[in-house]
């Protein structure tokens, strides 16, 4: 609508108050250019019919003279109201000797004038400027009338006052339209996003219409999806987390008042509830502490102590501590090592990432019970594999496999782990800027790997503590 009444207001200002002005111009840019054909065609063998041509054309006076006013040649279609005319009522000699003056003391080639006519009751513009012919200086004369430009401009002003309403009424309506076009998927997406505040992440977002309000109804799908998941996965968490902590306060209660009632004057028995009671507490403070580095992990508030370090050394460490899961319980652990390497990282947690993808192989190794832990060296680093033969991971569920809530209903509670081993995974390598990930087929089993980016073969003469 703005941009309408801009238009409009443009074509009333030059249109309807600046049309007079305009033409006033016009015309003199015309008389000027009758006024240069004859004066470069003085020396024609048909002047006069140039002259009696250009006067007819534009209805025109034109009047020749010498310097001293005497004329030399007339023609005039304004017929008696021309102010040229030989009719002594017009004062004829008069006029020509005022602009002959006129124009002799402005110092300039020509000079232009307008004038009301009282006797016809129009405005006429004169023109005079100085020629040559045949070598001889002579004054040209044009008169023209500029007042029937009244009747054009009072058709152009009413028909702009119809223009004007058409044009605004039909501003409006396309302004409507265009409008409730834009606006329509707008408002489909605010409704749907009050929804979604409303905890309904169930709701899709339609925005049909023009290609922005489509990319953003894009966006705001993919982020209600991802919000949805995050909020599903964050339930799974509290249900597994709230699982995890009721199964070992349970058993510390009954133990406890087993002691309580049955075996505290029994030595035996006594020693044997007690240490139950210190391994669920054990198994308390294992989460605990697992939520609480994946928490400063993903605060970016965990700092990294580097050292250099064996990672044979490493691996066989952390494997010795699985002896009494293989000797009861069966489990194949096999380390196929490479050369041995030094790595710059935090030694902690590296020790904390083998430990999580062994507990994870565990897990989830299947009946065979065997586990897999490969050591393949690189020019200038050492990536490191943990493979299982359970079974494997869908396509769909590889995304969520380092999620920070994600853990597969498939796994007991009794197994090892939190649930957010991998989790913690993730943010140690990242903060690394160690590379890692997953392979996985249904029914083969897995492979999730990482390496070691900093990295040299081991120089013997070289102690472990020099940096």
């Amino acid at each position: 609508m703005v941009f309408t009444i801009i238009i409009l207001f443009l074509l009333w200002l030059f249109q309807y108050f600046f049309i007079e002005m305009y033409y006033q111009s016009m015309k003199v840019r015309d008389l000027k250019s009758c006024a240069q054909q004859i004066s470069q065609n003085t020396d024609s063998y048909d002047l006069d019919g140039l002259i009696n041509n250009l006067a007819f054309q534009n209805s025109a006076t034109i009047l020749i003279t010498d310097t001293l006013g005497n004329v030399e040649y007339n023609v005039n279609y304004l017929g008696r109201f021309s102010y040229f005319s030989a009719d002594v009522e017009t004062k004829f000699g008069q006029y020509i000797y005022k602009f002959r003056n006129k124009l002799l003391n402005s110092g300039e080639d020509s000079v232009s004038e307008i004038y009301q006519n009282k006797e016809s009751g129009i405005k006429e513009l004169f023109y005079v400027t100085k020629i040559k012919i045949n070598g001889v200086d002579k004054l040209l004369f044009l008169e023209s009338t500029i007042d029937p430009v009244d009747s054009t401009t009072k058709i152009i002003k009413e028909q702009l006052i119809f223009i004007t309403f058409i044009l605004l009424e039909l501003a409006f309506i396309i302004a409507l339209f265009i409008s409730k076009k834009i606006a329509r998927p707008i408002v489909k997406i605010t409704e749907s996003a009050e929804k979604f505040a409303e905890g309904n992440y169930d709701v899709h977002f339609d925005g049909k219409g023009y290609q922005e309000v489509q990319e953003l109804s894009n966006v705001l799908n993919h982020a209600g999806r991802e919000v949805k998941k995050v909020n599903d996965l964050r339930r799974d968490l509290i249900a597994n987390v709230s699982h995890d902590l009721k199964t070992p306060l349970t058993m510390i209660k009954a133990y406890a008042e087993m002691i309580r009632d049955l075996s505290g004057d029994n030595r035996e028995k006594r020693s044997e509830h007690i240490q139950v009671i210190i391994d669920e507490s054990d198994r308390l403070t294992y989460l605990v502490n697992d939520i609480l580095e994946l928490s400063k992990l993903e605060s970016s508030n965990a700092e990294l102590s580097l050292s250099r370090f064996s990672i044979n050394d490493k691996i066989e460490n952390v494997l010795s501590r699985y002896k009494i899961l293989i000797e009861r319980d069966g489990y194949n652990i096999k380390y196929y090592k490479d050369e041995d390497r030094i790595c710059i990282a935090d030694e902690a947690k590296i020790e904390q990432v083998l430990f999580n993808f062994i507990n994870n192989a565990v897990n989830y190794c299947g009946d065979d019970k065997t586990v897999i832990i490969r050591q393949i060296n690189k020019k200038d680093r050492v990536r490191i594999e943990v493979i299982d033969h359970g079974e494997g991971i869908s396509k769909e569920l590889m995304p969520l496999v380092f999620d920070r809530y994600y853990r597969d209903k498939k796994v007991s509670r009794d197994k090892v782990g939190t649930g957010i081993g991998l989790s913690i995974v993730k943010g140690i390598l990242n903060s690394h800027e160690f590379p890692f990930g997953v392979l996985s087929e249904e029914g083969k089993g897995s492979m999730f790997w990482f390496e070691i980016t900093n990295s040299r073969a081991v120089q013997k003469d070289i102690p472990l503590s020099e940096d």
